[in-house]
């Protein structure tokens, strides 16, 4: 299940953002729980934060960003995570999955997202529950603590 993040969700939701087996594929650099709160805030009042549990427990996270005006049919689905203590146990596929559910539910028909073109597993994943991959983003992401830049893969379900 996926329900709005809540402000008590914050230590849940930064120890997924800053973890270092995740924090490379997502959008935020490593910082420090003050200088993550204003970004906490900013998704909490978007409305675009979201936590998935499983028998109530919290087990990862995603965002769900609404286009707008003649895209209004498409969800972006971003900052996708589950905690590492839960991986592999096909958790991530339950995520998406649920994502599906929810976006149909709310009357979305494209889902899409972009994954690092060198995040396999998260393309596997994003894969077995129908993402299909649609293009390259050329140097789309920079990991500033890398000094690299990165290709990131188009890929979009169609509900």
């Amino acid at each position: 299940m996926i329900r709005h993040a809540t402000t008590a969700d914050f230590e849940f939701i930064f120890e997924l953002y800053m973890h270092p087996a995740i924090n490379p594929w997502l959008l935020y650099e490593p910082m420090d729980a003050v200088h993550f709160q204003p970004i906490f805030q900013e998704l909490l009042e978007r409305k675009v934060l979201y936590v998935f549990e499983v028998a109530e427990i919290p087990v990862g996270m995603c965002k769900l960003v609404p286009e707008e005006h003649r895209s209004a049919h498409v969800l972006y689905v971003g900052g996708i995570g589950i905690h590492p203590s839960f991986a592999g146990n096909g958790y991530g596929v339950q995520l998406m999955e649920a994502i599906k559910l929810f976006a149909d539910a709310e009357g979305y028909r494209r889902l899409e997202l972009s994954v690092a073109a060198i995040n396999e597993k998260a393309m596997h994943v994003y894969e077995k529950a129908g993402f299909l991959k649609e293009g390259i983003l050329r140097k789309y992401t920079y990991q500033k603590a890398e000094d690299r830049y990165l290709d990131e893969v188009m890929m979009s379900c169609l509900l």
